[in-house]
This record gives C-alpha cells, sequence and structure tokens, in this order.
C-alpha cells in the first residue's frame, strides 16, 4: 500500500498539484481546497478520485457487500467532506499515518477508512489492495492537495463542548419536534436523510454513537437546514435520546482502547479498563 500512496503522490505532482506547499503558521495549514471546484485532473488520478468520491456519495448501493447500513459516507461527512466542523475529509490524507488510542496503534489511511466501514457503516472492510479502497485513498489524496503532510487543517474534527447533564426525554420531545421531519420519527431516515438508531444504522462501535461525538456534531451541524440553531444543552439532550436507542453490535467491541483508558462516553465496558480497575481495587482483609 505504500507505494500506492507514493503513486497518488507522484500522479498529483504531474497533474500540477502541491503536496507539499510553504510551511503553514502556528500548525494550521495556508491552502483550504473547496469542494466546490468540481474540475478534476485528467487521466488516471482523475478517473480514481470521480470513482472514489462516486463511492462516498452512494456508498451502500456501490459497495452493498462491504456497506450493510443505510449510511453513505457523506452522511457524516457533510458537503461532501467541504464542511468545516462537519468531519472534514479535506486534509484528511495528509494526517495519516496517526496514532489512535481506540487501537492502540500507529494507524494508516486505510486502516482509518476500513474502520468506518466496519463501524458506521456497520460492513466488512475492503481489501486494501483492490480498487476500491485505492480509488477511495485517490479521492481523499486529491482533495487533500496543498496541505502540507501532518499538518492540521481549518474545520478538522468537531468542537469541543462544554459537557452538561443530558437529559434523555427532553430529547426525545426535542426529536420528536425537530429531527423526526428528516429521520423519521421511529429513527430510521427519510432518504436522503439516514437512520440514526435500527438495524441499518451505526453500530455501537461507531464514534456517533458516543454522547460527546453526537452532542458535538449536532451543535454544529444540525437541523441540516438550521445549523448551529441549538444550545449546547439541547445538543445533549437530543444525542443523549439518539444513542439510548437501539442499534446493532459490533463484535469484539471489547477489545477497544486495549491500553485501559477509553473515553467517558464510550457506551460499552472494555476488556483493559475492567482489568485495568480490577488491578487498582483494594484488596479486602480477612476477618479475625
Amino acid at each position: 500500500m505504500m507505494r500506492r500512496v507514493g503513486l497518488v503522490f507522484a500522479v498529483l505532482a504531474a497533474a500540477g498539484c502541491r503536496t507539499e506547499p510553504t510551511p503553514a503558521a502556528a500548525g494550521v495549514a495556508t491552502h483550504f481546497t473547496a469542494l466546490a471546484d468540481t474540475t478534476w485532473p485528467p487521466g488516471p488520478l482523475g478517473a480514481a478520485a470521480r470513482r472514489g468520491h462516486a463511492l462516498l456519495a452512494h456508498t451502500p448501493d456501490s459497495l452493498p457487500q462491504y456497506a450493510v447500513s443505510g449510511l453513505r459516507c457523506f452522511n457524516c461527512h457533510l458537503d461532501e467532506g467541504a464542511r468545516r466542523n462537519g468531519l472534514l475529509l479535506i486534509g484528511a490524507f495528509a494526517r495519516y499515518p496517526q496514532y489512535r488510542s481506540r487501537s492502540a496503534r500507529m494507524e494508516t489511511i486505510t486502516d482509518r477508512v476500513n474502520d468506518c466501514f466496519k463501524r458506521s457503516l456497520n460492513g466488512r472492510p475492503l481489501p486494501v489492495d483492490g480498487p476500491d479502497m485505492h480509488d477511495i485513498v485517490s479521492y481523499l489524496a486529491y482533495v487533500s492537495r496543498g496541505i502540507e503532510l501532518f499538518d492540521s487543517t481549518p474545520g478538522q474534527g468537531l468542537p469541543k463542548l462544554k459537557a452538561v447533564q443530558a437529559d434523555t426525554a427532553r430529547g426525545a420531545a426535542l426529536f420528536a419536534a425537530t429531527c423526526s421531519r428528516c429521520h423519521g420519527v421511529d429513527g430510521a431516515g427519510i432518504p436522503p436523510a439516514p437512520p440514526l438508531w435500527g438495524l441499518r444504522s451505526f453500530n455501537i462501535g461507531a464514534g456517533m454513537a458516543r454522547l460527546n461525538t453526537a452532542a458535538a456534531f449536532i451543535e454544529t451541524n444540525m437541523p441540516f437546514d438550521k445549523p448551529g440553531t441549538l444550545t449546547d444543552q439541547q445538543a445533549y439532550d437530543v444525542a443523549s435520546f439518539i444513542v439510548s436507542r437501539p442499534r446493532p453490535d459490533f463484535p469484539g467491541k471489547e477489545l477497544d482502547w486495549p491500553k485501559g483508558d477509553p473515553p467517558s462516553d464510550v457506551a460499552y465496558p472494555t476488556a483493559a479498563a475492567a482489568k485495568k480497575a480490577a488491578a487498582t481495587r483494594p484488596t479486602p482483609t480477612s476477618a479475625h
């Protein structure tokens, strides 16, 4: 795969795309690509990037054997991955390899893509050396052109909200009044809005199944036609209702965070955390 990544950079250079721009101030990239420019490069890179874009836009239709849920990649990576604070894809290619505590190892961009397929899409990993993965990575590389390797990008990730005490009952009422018009009263989704719980939603191992992640995404990006109109409290209330709903399991979830350091909002126990807690528990003394 490293040979393939090298080839992507070579093709980018041949297409006149900068992969190492001038150093960015304060660790923030100076170049920010807008996906509103739909001009694709000529040749093999353009063909691969266009197909990669199509796979992310129509994931369950194009890859039904790998994407089992009713979600497509752009349901979470908003505006085709171009929205700041909407799980931005611009610059993602440049940020890998990256250490991730959930697996406690360095992960490549292909690891990250397959993590989404297994968890957010509740499916199976793509063959790393297959044409589908190659084209998705080519798209991610192309939209990251001009971002310096290992640099940060304005709007990447989600903003951190100040945690508040969530109320699931309030969240249920707010969901019915504000969210159900797109996601349905049963959370099953009204296309193109995705299902938020049930058998065709993301599984419990997905990042969006965590309260803090869901609340930050909702507060910043929802309702879709009026983003940013919910308060932090409302976002947490709605998120607490959504993550409390039934969804598919993720076999092997207990092996996550093998160093015993799961975030506080993880919805399931992990083996390493339980072992760590047991090791620090006081040993009871025998009564005489």
